[in-house]
């Protein structure tokens, strides 16, 4: 075994020290990529720990700190582009380049406090906790941060995902990246190993001259040396082999603990319509009419089905973002389509609507509307997508790209997160919303029994990225143990239990309906009452660890300025 680790580490070592920065660069893009491979709609979740551990990898060492945010900027260039090129398909590479580049700039932060914190005892735990600081500091800074390609989001499929039920996202997050900085730690213990046993099996065992006594005592502090050494060696690989395995683990034997598909005090029968839209891209909206009449019209099509008893009777029914972009507390004709379909139905409807304020200003909302008695309680999208929707910095951002003035003027709204829909309090994050923690935790706050994220991805085309939200709706179900309902206007519509599995799901780009028994809970998970404390935990021990690294790194190179500057006296002759 020792003999195959060398033969495996030695040429590996030689590589890097005849072309250091080529190889660690290659390496460093290699693990943005592996990342990247985690993500749907790719099942191949366990890619991301992978992906940390080379990282971890490439930005260890004693070198400058420049040099760790360097390699991490690369990682997260070969990370993010291929991550996101969505944001671009119809608007040009620009924003999606611009995008990809601020995030990665997070990810070569991180290569520097790696690089500082890998100094210090147990540098694979401070080492995973500045991953979950760095993800913070992204789903935070600009503009209300950008939290798309947290590593948790990469889980639904994988052992990981049943951790979100006791700390949300951060904790999935922060487990991915220890086993990554923990395979890390194993990779360097076992290649120390492979050269501990390769030394001493290059010291002959005799034919040397007989040592005096002082030789054979400075031989004997040699190999009790050597030995504690190599103790330590093993220990930390055992370490680490321990840390490895710990969190894929728990996770395997905490998914046992996970709420069952009908778990809940009440079941009822909801439905999702998939519309469709007219035509991809920024200017499906133009056709608002047809968007709307194809969510009528799929509505009506299910109450006739109803009717002849080939599908159960729902007790709500939800319609994704922008399903009205025609204002329906503005405009009759569209009021009157919604109550229409509502009252053939027979069941409040969740309408997606752009409404228009006094000030011309627009809010993102998800309205119940009672069949004849119209609109009722309503969600107003509170975290709305800058550059998107709207624009902050606009006579800025006009010089780089003709569509700056293409994007809204949303302006965000300040409800509880959650509506009341025959009797039911349902905890809702529009499309961009389910990327972000604190989104549903204020629909628990409310009091959410049932979790929905109304989406509209019509402008992202045929993209991954409808798959890449939908991972994180899972992940969201398990988070708080609700069901979760997913409408969007193209696809994926999805049906997913509390335990985080898919029960049902559309294809894209074509008018569906889903109906399914979901039950409701009221009981709250461990992720769900202590919210952002653990996130914020790490992000206190990874600063604390920080300062403590960046004072022993500073004193340690004061102490080598004092030895080079005090050299020993030569003799003279």
């Amino acid at each position: 075994m020792r003999d195959r680790v060398a033969a495996w580490w030695q040429p590996a070592t030689v590589l890097f020290e005849r072309f250091p920065v080529l190889s660690r660069s290659m390496a460093a893009v290699l693990a943005g990529l592996l990342m990247f491979g985690s993500f749907p709609p790719r099942p191949w979740w366990f890619l991301a720990p992978l992906g940390i551990a080379v990282l971890t990898l490439v930005v260890r060492g004693t070198g400058r700190l420049r040099g760790g945010f360097g390699y991490g900027l690369l990682a997260g260039l070969g990370f993010f582009v291929p991550l996101l090129p969505w944001t671009g398909i119809y608007v040009g590479p620009v924003p999606w380049l611009a995008l990809s580049t601020v995030c990665a700039v997070y990810v070569g932060l991180f290569g520097l406090l790696a690089r500082l914190l890998s100094a210090l005892r147990g540098w694979p735990l401070w080492v995973a906790l500045a991953w979950v600081a760095t993800e913070w500091a992204r789903s935070s800074f600009p503009f209300g941060g950008f939290p798309w390609g947290r590593l948790a989001f990469g889980q639904a499929d994988g052992w990981f995902l049943s951790l979100a039920a006791v700390g949300g996202a951060p904790l999935v997050s922060f487990a991915v990246a220890l086993t990554g900085t923990a395979l890390a730690a194993l990779a360097i213990a076992a290649g120390r190993i492979a050269v501990s046993a390769g030394d001493s099996a290059a010291v002959p065992s005799g034919g040397a001259a007989e040592p005096n006594s002082g030789d054979a005592g400075v031989a004997a502090d040699t190999d009790r040396s050597d030995r504690a050494s190599r103790r330590l060696v093993r220990s930390g690989f055992v370490a680490a082999a321990i840390t490895l395995v710990t969190f894929p683990l728990a996770g395997v034997i905490l998914r046992s603990a996970l709420p069952g598909p009908e778990d809940g005090y009440r079941m009822i029968t909801v439905a999702a319509i998939q519309g469709s839209v007219p035509r991809l891209g920024l200017d499906f909206n133009e056709q608002r009419r047809a968007v709307l009449d194809n969510h009528v019209r799929r509505t009506e099509e299910l109450a006739r089905a109803v009717a002849a008893g080939q599908a159960p009777k729902p007790d709500v029914v939800i319609w994704p973002e922008n399903s009205s972009d025609i204002d329906p507390l503005r405009n009759s004709d569209a009021s009157a389509l919604i109550t229409r379909a509502s009252e053939q139905i027979g069941a409040p409807i969740l309408v997606g609507a752009v409404l228009v304020n006094s000030d011309r200003t627009t809010t993102n909302s998800v309205i119940v509307w009672n069949g004849a008695a119209g609109p009722g309680e309503r969600h107003d999208k509170k975290i709305i997508q800058p550059f998107g929707e709207y624009l902050p910095m606009r006579g800025f951002f006009r010089l780089f790209s003709e569509y700056a003035d293409r994007a809204g003027y949303f302006v965000p709204g300040n409800g509880s997160g959650a509506v009341r829909a025959d009797g039911v309090q349902i905890g809702v994050a529009t499309c961009y919303e389910v990327a972000f923690d604190r989104a549903f935790r204020d629909s628990m706050r409310a009091g959410a029994q049932l979790l929905t994220v109304p989406t509209n991805n019509a402008t992202f085309g045929d993209s991954e990225m409808t798959y890449q939200q939908l991972a994180m709706s899972r992940v969201r179900a398990v988070e708080h143990g609700r069901s979760m309902v997913v409408a969007a206007t193209s696809g994926v519509s999805a049906i997913i239990t509390a335990d985080g599995v898919v029960r049902q799901e559309t294809a894209q780009f074509v008018p569906a309906a889903l109906v399914a028994r979901l039950p409701l809970r009221d009981t709250t998970t461990l992720a769900t009452r202590m919210g952002q404390a653990p996130e914020l935990a790490s992000v206190i021990l990874a600063a604390a660890a920080g300062v403590v690294a960046a004072i022993r790194r500073r004193q340690g190179r004061r102490g080598e300025a004092t030895d080079r500057d005090v050299e020993p006296a030569q003799p003279i002759g």
